[in-house]
């Protein structure tokens, strides 16, 4: 019998921040299959696609620098694996349908029977001028804006482009993927008519925390640029609204400093929103993912302490009591346990108040805050419902105070392999953090000689959320550069901010 067909989602990523990504974007990469990526698509949306989903890269590189896909070879794949009954997502820089080749795949698609959709995406025109303080329109300068390509097909006898048009054109002209071409593209448009002293601007890497912006009048750009040293990606903005640098100042403490967050989605999104908010570019390099083990039924009523180690378990918990056709209602009279304010936030976020909150987020914290309410606590059994590798500390205190203890396995951490451009991107940060062992151990795994190989390939500086990863970096031969005080993100971030102050 044939596998029924799959679909084809034709996907914009935006021009290199992972933050352009669209909601929808995110929720089909999130889904599926396979994904077919091109060269310049951000090694965060890469991350964003299932562990199991095969990643083929189909890019198209001028250079030579690394190998190029045809479109041909690109269209004949996705509609194979979509014949085969995959869930197929063809990720592209920019907006699918703005010099993307994405009409060309659509027919194709259609030509096939194959069903498809199309996710847009921030064309890198816009996104570039709004990063480089450039408005494509302004009242009393550009009524308009023409968006053009410098690559046309090779294979055209004729330029479809009228320079002779182009010059004529009263507004904004961006030209994309002309760096190669562009002492000659400039000197072609000057020659149709457009004034040599005219502003313009060349955006390298838009959405990247290198972006660079160089400005100079048409007459003078090629020169800049070659001076600059830009390269591709890059788009050049020629108009009166060039001239203008209109871009908001960098604000907040970490204003220029790029971070790297391994922590697991989601809860690396947590971390990586503050850090934005006091300015910091983030990395998000998730080195490990959380799997959740098979919710078999869960009958709180016999215990009398319930402790919870970790935010990743809250969820993984009330689905065992679901199972078991319970919920919070079925806590009641016990003593809730969290190990600190991350998993009371999430218990509260169940409708449930912890009862005991250690006041170091670790098994000893919680072991501190128990012997100060001994007196509190009714029965002496109890449940440590946690990680299914997690350290013993907890059961053997427990136990040591006198409690019958059962441990409850929830989830269990697994390694993430990073993607080389993400992994080469995390260590290019300033500083590189941790937020658990997992994260340590899978992060150094990936490196040729483990933690030897960090301080090697990075100057970034090491900050650990606390004592346990901290043992887990020695472990591995990497001597953190800052541990937090207060084991916990706000703790995390103090100790940033602290070594960057200071």
């Amino acid at each position: 019998m044939a596998a029924e067909v799959g679909t084809v989602f034709l996907v914009g990523a935006g021009p290199g921040d992972p933050g352009y990504l669209t909601r929808r974007a995110v929720e089909v990469i999130a889904d599926a299959e396979v994904v077919l990526y091109d060269r310049l698509i951000p090694p965060e949306a890469l991350a964003l696609a299932p562990p199991q989903a095969e990643l083929i890269y189909v890019g198209k590189d001028g250079s030579g620098a690394v190998p190029s896909v045809s479109q041909e070879e690109t269209e004949e794949l996705m509609v194979s694996l979509a014949k085969a009954g995959r869930r197929v997502v063809r990720l592209k820089g920019g907006d699918p349908f703005i010099f993307g080749r994405g009409g060309e795949e659509a027919t194709r698609l259609k030509e096939e029977g194959i069903p498809y959709e199309v996710v847009p995406g921030i064309t890198a025109a816009l996104a570039a001028a709004a990063e480089a303080g450039i408005p494509l329109t302004y009242r009393g300068l550009a009524s308009g804006v023409a968006l053009l390509t410098a690559h046309e097909d090779p294979t055209k006898a004729e330029r479809s482009l009228d320079l002779q048009a182009v010059a004529a054109f009263p507004g904004t002209v961006v030209l994309y993927m002309g760096v190669g071409r562009l002492a000659a593209l400039c000197a072609e448009l000057i020659a149709a008519g457009r004034d040599p002293r005219e502003p313009a601007a060349v955006i390298e890497r838009a959405g990247d925390p290198g972006m660079r912006v160089v400005r100079a009048p048409l007459g003078e750009l090629a020169d800049a640029a070659a001076a600059a040293g830009i390269r591709p990606p890059a788009l050049t903005v020629v108009g009166a609204v060039a001239s203008l640098a209109l871009a908001p100042p960098a604000l907040g403490p970490l204003a220029g400093v790029t971070v790297t967050v391994t922590r697991a989605q989601p809860q690396a999104a947590e971390l990586a929103s503050r850090l934005r908010r006091l300015g910091a570019a983030v990395v998000e390099a998730p080195t490990i993912r959380i799997e959740k083990l098979p919710a078999a039924p869960l009958d709180p009523r016999p215990y009398d302490l319930i402790c919870l180690t970790s935010p990743n378990g809250v969820e993984p918990f009330f689905e065992r009591l679901a199972a078991a056709s319970l919920d919070a209602r079925s806590l009641a009279g016990k003593t809730v346990a969290a190990i600190g304010p991350g998993t009371a936030k999430a218990l509260a976020g169940r409708g449930v108040v912890a009862d005991l909150v250690g006041e170091r987020f670790v098994a000893e914290g919680l072991l501190e805050a128990l012997d100060k309410a001994a007196g509190r606590i009714a029965g002496r059994r109890a449940l440590v419902a946690r990680a299914q590798e997690a350290r013993d500390v907890l059961p053997k205190g427990l136990q040591e105070r006198g409690y019958a203890v059962d441990v409850l396995p929830l989830y269990r951490t697994k390694s993430e392999p990073l993607p080389p451009p993400l992994l080469a991107k995390a260590l290019a940060a300033d500083y590189i953090t941790f937020t658990a062992a997992s994260t340590v151990r899978s992060f150094l795994s990936a490196l040729p000689e483990g933690g030897k190989g960090l301080r090697e390939q990075s100057a970034a500086k090491v900050v650990s959320i606390g004592p346990q990863t901290s043992a887990a970096l020695r472990e591995g031969g990497v001597e953190p550069d800052r541990e937090a005080d207060r084991h916990d993100l706000e703790g995390l971030i103090a100790a940033i901010l602290a070594d960057h102050g200071g």
